[in-house]
């Protein structure tokens, strides 16, 4: 692990997840990137109005100045910090960022009072989630220390997720764990039996170059299952894939990735297909 991006907005769950980025810094021997985007109209930057371009450069050196307080925080001591801020908020330009950083993972904090609710409907994390092309970790609450010890990592099982199950298998060795592998199976058009589920897996997994044990779970729902799943393996972490701008992947069928998301008492974390 080389980097890892902190999306700052200064509230508790930024300093989540910027007190998370640190445990993991310190333990993978990473800098941290921390990223505070203003309010501002790329418009009020290019103005010719003297004074409305005055007030703009105000602004920016305030945020600064904030940010540099922000960062001033005993467990960051060691670690290499780069605070950034933006003028305005372009959320892709985050992947500008982890090119030139060389970054491999977003950590970002829920300020929805149910979880991740207000965060992934309409919001900044929806579309830091959406936009980055490497994994965005949420978290949403303190942690002494940010440990992975058992990681679920839901999937279909199809060709289009092999990216994804690829980039979870990377982060699991990463951490010196192995993955919990789940493919939810449920009622309606999307039932299996287990023998062609068993195919597909193993069609699947032969792609991957890899082996492993794949649980077939069966629930009502999908977010059900990987949330009741991963309450029977005692899970710190859900990995789940995503399409980036289209959303949550077709597994998941338009809101169920963020519906886990919002219902989950454990930090998410999602890998762009």
């Amino acid at each position: 692990m080389n980097t890892i991006i902190v999306p700052i907005d200064f509230s508790k769950q930024s300093e989540f997840a910027l007190k998370a980025a640190a445990y993991l810094a310190n333990k993978h021997k990473a800098a941290i990137i921390t990223v505070h985007m203003l309010e501002l109209s790329e418009a009020v930057f290019s103005s010719t109005d003297s004074q409305q371009a005055q007030q703009a450069v105000f602004f920016l050196k305030a945020a600064e100045k904030k940010l540099s307080g922000f960062l001033d925080k005993d467990y960051l001591e060691g670690i290499s910090v780069t605070a950034i801020v933006k003028p305005y908020k372009v959320f892709v330009e985050l992947n500008k960022i982890a090119e030139e950083y060389a970054s491999d993972l977003v950590v970002m904090g829920s300020n929805g009072s149910d979880g991740l609710e207000a965060l992934f409907i309409g919001s900044n994390a929806e579309k830091v989630v959406r936009s980055a092309e490497i994994p965005v970790l949420v978290v949403k609450k303190d942690f002494e220390e940010f440990l992975i010890e058992r990681f679920v990592f839901a999937c279909d099982f199809k060709d289009e997720s092999l990216s994804a199950f690829q980039k979870a298998l990377a982060f699991a060795e990463l951490f010196s764990v192995t993955p919990h592998l789940v493919y939810i199976n449920t009622p309606g058009d999307t039932f299996g039996s287990t023998a062609e589920l068993q195919n597909r897996i193993q069609h699947f997994l032969q792609k991957a170059c890899t082996q492993g044990e794949v649980v077939i779970y069966n629930d009502y729902s999908v977010e059900k299952g990987i949330l009741n799943y991963g309450k029977s393996v005692g899970a710190d972490l859900i990995g789940i894939p995503t399409h980036g701008r289209t959303g949550i992947s077709r597994f998941f069928m338009g809101s169920i990735g963020e519906d886990v998301a919002n219902q989950a008492k454990i930090p998410v974390i999602t890998f762009k297909i």
